[in-house]
Protein backbone atom coordinates (compact mmCIF):
# COMPACT_ATOMS: atom_id res chain seq x y z
CA UNK A 1 0.00 0.00 0.00
CA UNK A 2 1.34 3.11 -1.04
CA UNK A 3 1.11 6.34 1.39
CA UNK A 4 0.28 9.24 -0.06
CA UNK A 5 1.08 12.76 1.82
CA UNK A 6 -1.30 15.05 2.74
CA UNK A 7 -0.40 18.12 2.46
CA UNK A 8 -1.49 21.41 4.67
CA UNK A 9 -2.61 23.81 1.92
CA UNK A 10 -2.87 27.45 2.39
CA UNK A 11 -5.94 29.75 2.33
CA UNK A 12 -6.49 31.54 -0.62
CA UNK A 13 -7.28 34.54 0.78
CA UNK A 14 -6.41 36.94 4.01
CA UNK A 15 -8.86 39.61 3.93
CA UNK A 16 -12.22 40.05 2.61
CA UNK A 17 -13.83 43.37 1.68
CA UNK A 18 -17.13 44.24 3.25
CA UNK A 19 -17.88 47.15 1.13
CA UNK A 20 -15.20 49.85 1.47
CA UNK A 21 -13.92 47.82 4.56
CA UNK A 22 -11.26 45.45 4.15
CA UNK A 23 -11.29 42.50 7.04
CA UNK A 24 -8.09 41.14 7.57
CA UNK A 25 -7.95 38.08 8.83
CA UNK A 26 -4.27 38.45 10.75
CA UNK A 27 -6.39 41.60 12.45
CA UNK A 28 -9.08 39.46 13.29
CA UNK A 29 -6.60 36.62 15.15
CA UNK A 30 -5.02 39.65 16.92
CA UNK A 31 -8.13 40.83 18.18
CA UNK A 32 -9.42 37.18 19.10
CA UNK A 33 -6.37 36.48 20.80
CA UNK A 34 -6.19 40.02 22.80
CA UNK A 35 -9.69 39.10 24.09
CA UNK A 36 -9.04 35.72 25.08
CA UNK A 37 -5.51 36.86 27.01
CA UNK A 38 -8.32 39.75 28.85
CA UNK A 39 -11.00 36.78 29.57
CA UNK A 40 -8.70 34.57 30.83
CA UNK A 41 -6.39 36.99 32.95
CA UNK A 42 -9.31 38.71 34.78
CA UNK A 43 -10.68 34.86 35.78
CA UNK A 44 -6.67 34.34 36.89
CA UNK A 45 -6.59 37.77 38.68
CA UNK A 46 -9.93 37.66 40.46
CA UNK A 47 -8.99 33.78 41.49
CA UNK A 48 -5.89 35.18 43.21
CA UNK A 49 -7.68 37.99 45.67
CA UNK A 50 -7.88 40.82 42.64
CA UNK A 51 -11.06 42.99 41.88
CA UNK A 52 -13.01 42.27 38.44
CA UNK A 53 -12.06 44.39 35.82
CA UNK A 54 -8.52 45.48 36.66
CA UNK A 55 -6.91 43.60 34.13
CA UNK A 56 -9.62 45.27 31.58
CA UNK A 57 -8.57 48.64 32.73
CA UNK A 58 -5.13 47.87 32.69
CA UNK A 59 -6.00 46.15 28.97
CA UNK A 60 -6.53 49.52 27.87
CA UNK A 61 -2.94 50.78 28.19
CA UNK A 62 -0.96 47.85 27.85
CA UNK A 63 -2.62 46.41 24.44
CA UNK A 64 -1.39 49.58 22.51
CA UNK A 65 1.76 49.95 24.16
CA UNK A 66 2.59 46.36 23.06
CA UNK A 67 1.06 46.60 19.34
CA UNK A 68 3.63 49.88 19.12
CA UNK A 69 6.56 47.72 20.55
CA UNK A 70 5.62 45.04 18.52
CA UNK A 71 5.94 46.88 15.07
CA UNK A 72 9.03 49.31 16.23
CA UNK A 73 10.97 45.64 17.39
CA UNK A 74 10.23 44.36 13.89
CA UNK A 75 10.87 47.33 11.60
CA UNK A 76 13.80 47.69 13.52
CA UNK A 77 15.29 43.77 12.86
CA UNK A 78 14.34 44.08 9.60
CA UNK A 79 14.33 47.10 8.49
CA UNK A 80 16.10 45.96 4.98
CA UNK A 81 12.69 44.87 4.09
CA UNK A 82 11.46 48.44 4.84
CA UNK A 83 14.40 50.79 4.04
CA UNK A 84 16.91 48.36 2.26
CA UNK A 85 16.79 47.68 -1.87
CA UNK A 86 13.23 47.36 -2.87
CA UNK A 87 12.12 47.68 0.40
CA UNK A 88 8.47 48.97 1.09
CA UNK A 89 9.56 52.50 2.58
CA UNK A 90 7.33 54.37 6.11
CA UNK A 91 4.04 53.67 4.20
CA UNK A 92 4.84 49.75 4.63
CA UNK A 93 6.63 50.15 8.28
CA UNK A 94 3.10 51.48 9.74
CA UNK A 95 1.34 49.20 7.95
CA UNK A 96 0.78 46.19 10.89
CA UNK A 97 -2.03 44.91 9.50
CA UNK A 98 -0.19 43.29 6.65
CA UNK A 99 2.05 41.49 9.21
CA UNK A 100 4.50 41.96 11.06
CA UNK A 101 4.82 41.95 15.17
CA UNK A 102 7.91 41.14 17.03
CA UNK A 103 6.98 39.98 20.14
CA UNK A 104 9.57 40.82 22.04
CA UNK A 105 8.96 44.45 21.61
CA UNK A 106 5.00 43.70 22.22
CA UNK A 107 6.23 42.44 25.82
CA UNK A 108 8.67 45.10 26.43
CA UNK A 109 6.44 48.10 25.96
CA UNK A 110 2.95 46.12 26.69
CA UNK A 111 4.67 45.62 30.40
CA UNK A 112 5.34 49.16 30.03
CA UNK A 113 1.83 50.47 29.36
CA UNK A 114 0.93 47.82 32.21
CA UNK A 115 3.29 49.54 34.31
CA UNK A 116 1.77 52.98 33.65
CA UNK A 117 -1.76 51.52 33.86
CA UNK A 118 -0.93 49.77 37.23
CA UNK A 119 0.80 53.02 39.24
CA UNK A 120 -2.79 54.95 38.22
CA UNK A 121 -4.77 52.41 40.00
CA UNK A 122 -2.41 51.56 42.61
CA UNK A 123 -2.31 47.94 42.07
CA UNK A 124 0.79 46.00 42.34
CA UNK A 125 2.88 44.58 39.25
CA UNK A 126 3.87 41.47 39.49
CA UNK A 127 0.41 39.64 40.59
CA UNK A 128 -1.43 41.26 37.46
CA UNK A 129 1.95 39.62 35.39
CA UNK A 130 1.32 36.33 37.00
CA UNK A 131 -2.17 36.49 36.52
CA UNK A 132 -2.17 37.45 32.91
CA UNK A 133 0.76 35.26 31.64
CA UNK A 134 -1.25 31.79 30.14
CA UNK A 135 -3.27 34.28 28.75
CA UNK A 136 -0.42 35.75 26.56
CA UNK A 137 0.95 32.72 25.84
CA UNK A 138 -2.81 31.74 24.43
CA UNK A 139 -2.77 35.20 22.37
CA UNK A 140 0.25 34.64 20.57
CA UNK A 141 -0.93 31.33 19.40
CA UNK A 142 -3.99 32.84 18.54
CA UNK A 143 -2.22 35.45 16.74
CA UNK A 144 -0.14 32.92 14.55
CA UNK A 145 -3.28 31.54 12.66
CA UNK A 146 -2.80 35.32 10.69
CA UNK A 147 0.70 34.07 10.11
CA UNK A 148 -1.39 30.98 8.03
CA UNK A 149 -3.82 33.63 6.46
CA UNK A 150 -0.87 35.76 5.25
CA UNK A 151 1.31 32.86 4.00
CA UNK A 152 4.24 33.93 6.01
CA UNK A 153 6.98 32.61 8.65
CA UNK A 154 7.21 29.15 7.42
CA UNK A 155 9.85 27.08 7.80
CA UNK A 156 12.41 25.40 5.57
CA UNK A 157 11.28 22.99 2.69
CA UNK A 158 9.58 19.11 3.71
CA UNK A 159 7.93 16.47 2.16
CA UNK A 160 6.17 15.07 5.39
CA UNK A 161 2.75 14.93 5.54
CA UNK A 162 1.50 18.02 7.94
CA UNK A 163 3.95 19.92 5.24
CA UNK A 164 2.20 23.63 4.22
CA UNK A 165 1.75 24.03 0.40
CA UNK A 166 2.62 27.81 -0.58
CA UNK A 167 1.50 29.65 -3.94
CA UNK A 168 4.99 30.50 -5.62
CA UNK A 169 4.52 34.54 -4.88
CA UNK A 170 4.97 33.96 -1.57
CA UNK A 171 8.31 31.62 -1.78
CA UNK A 172 11.50 33.69 -0.75
CA UNK A 173 13.80 34.05 -3.55
CA UNK A 174 15.77 30.49 -4.07
CA UNK A 175 12.93 28.05 -3.07
CA UNK A 176 10.75 28.93 -5.52
CA UNK A 177 11.22 25.12 -7.17
CA UNK A 178 9.75 23.98 -3.84
CA UNK A 179 5.93 23.15 -3.00
CA UNK A 180 5.65 22.54 0.92
CA UNK A 181 7.51 24.28 3.93
CA UNK A 182 7.18 23.51 7.67
CA UNK A 183 4.01 24.91 9.08
CA UNK A 184 6.33 27.00 11.73
CA UNK A 185 3.65 28.75 12.65
CA UNK A 186 1.73 25.83 13.99
CA UNK A 187 4.57 24.44 15.79
CA UNK A 188 4.57 27.92 17.88
CA UNK A 189 0.99 27.87 18.30
CA UNK A 190 0.80 24.41 19.51
CA UNK A 191 3.98 25.17 21.52
CA UNK A 192 1.99 28.37 23.37
CA UNK A 193 -0.81 26.28 24.10
CA UNK A 194 1.60 23.38 25.81
CA UNK A 195 3.03 26.53 27.74
CA UNK A 196 -0.68 28.34 28.99
CA UNK A 197 -1.33 24.37 30.00
CA UNK A 198 2.23 23.81 31.82
CA UNK A 199 1.94 27.48 33.68
CA UNK A 200 -1.80 27.17 34.30
CA UNK A 201 -0.73 23.68 35.86
CA UNK A 202 2.90 24.73 38.13
CA UNK A 203 0.70 28.00 39.42
CA UNK A 204 -1.40 25.60 40.89
CA UNK A 205 1.06 23.17 41.79
CA UNK A 206 3.67 25.21 43.61
CA UNK A 207 1.23 27.85 44.19
CA UNK A 208 3.64 30.69 42.15
CA UNK A 209 3.84 34.17 43.32
CA UNK A 210 5.58 37.07 43.34
CA UNK A 211 6.64 37.43 38.77
CA UNK A 212 7.64 33.04 38.64
CA UNK A 213 4.68 32.43 36.45
CA UNK A 214 5.48 34.87 33.89
CA UNK A 215 9.19 34.45 34.31
CA UNK A 216 8.35 30.77 33.56
CA UNK A 217 6.59 31.40 30.47
CA UNK A 218 9.48 34.13 29.07
CA UNK A 219 11.88 30.49 29.59
CA UNK A 220 9.68 27.96 27.97
CA UNK A 221 8.47 30.22 25.05
CA UNK A 222 12.30 31.11 24.37
CA UNK A 223 13.03 27.28 24.66
CA UNK A 224 10.33 26.89 21.50
CA UNK A 225 11.18 30.05 19.99
CA UNK A 226 14.86 28.95 19.72
CA UNK A 227 13.90 25.63 17.77
CA UNK A 228 11.25 27.25 16.02
CA UNK A 229 13.25 30.10 14.73
CA UNK A 230 15.96 27.55 13.49
CA UNK A 231 13.58 26.08 11.26
CA UNK A 232 12.73 29.69 9.11
CA UNK A 233 13.86 30.58 5.97
CA UNK A 234 12.25 34.15 5.96
CA UNK A 235 14.44 37.42 5.56
CA UNK A 236 16.27 37.95 8.68
CA UNK A 237 19.60 39.41 10.03
CA UNK A 238 22.00 37.27 11.54
CA UNK A 239 24.97 37.76 13.72
CA UNK A 240 27.35 35.10 14.06
CA UNK A 241 26.18 33.10 11.12
CA UNK A 242 22.56 32.72 13.37
CA UNK A 243 19.29 34.20 13.44
CA UNK A 244 19.05 37.35 15.79
CA UNK A 245 15.66 36.21 17.03
CA UNK A 246 18.06 32.62 18.05
CA UNK A 247 20.27 35.61 19.92
CA UNK A 248 17.62 37.29 21.51
CA UNK A 249 15.55 33.84 22.49
CA UNK A 250 18.80 32.73 24.14
CA UNK A 251 19.46 35.73 26.02
CA UNK A 252 16.08 36.68 27.39
CA UNK A 253 15.23 32.91 28.25
CA UNK A 254 18.13 33.18 30.44
CA UNK A 255 17.22 36.34 31.97
CA UNK A 256 13.54 34.76 32.41
CA UNK A 257 15.31 31.82 34.34
CA UNK A 258 17.42 33.92 36.67
CA UNK A 259 14.56 35.94 37.40
CA UNK A 260 12.22 32.83 38.64
CA UNK A 261 15.26 31.63 40.60
CA UNK A 262 16.63 34.27 42.36
CA UNK A 263 12.53 35.31 42.88
CA UNK A 264 12.16 31.53 44.30
CA UNK A 265 14.96 31.99 46.76
CA UNK A 266 14.39 35.60 48.00
CA UNK A 267 10.67 35.66 47.96
CA UNK A 268 9.40 31.82 48.15
CA UNK A 269 5.51 31.60 47.98
CA UNK A 270 2.93 33.25 46.88
CA UNK A 271 2.34 37.33 48.05
CA UNK A 272 -0.89 38.94 49.39
CA UNK A 273 -2.97 40.60 46.50
CA UNK A 274 -3.65 43.81 47.71
CA UNK A 275 -6.45 45.90 44.90
CA UNK A 276 -8.32 48.25 46.56
CA UNK A 277 -8.81 50.47 43.60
Amino acid sequence: MTFIPSFIPSPDQGVWNLGPLPIRAYAMFIILGIVVAVWLGNRRYVARGGQPGTITDLAIWAVPFGIVGGRLYHVITDNQLYFGPGGSGFSGAIRVWDGGLGIWGAVALGALGAWIGARRKGVALLPVADAVAPGIALAQAIGRLGNYFNQELFGSPTTLPWGLEIDLAHRPAGYEQYATFHPTFLYEALWLVGVALVLIWADKRFNLGHGRVFALYIVLYCVGRTWIELLRIDSANHILGLRLNVWTAVIVGIGGLVWFVLSARLKPGREALVDTR
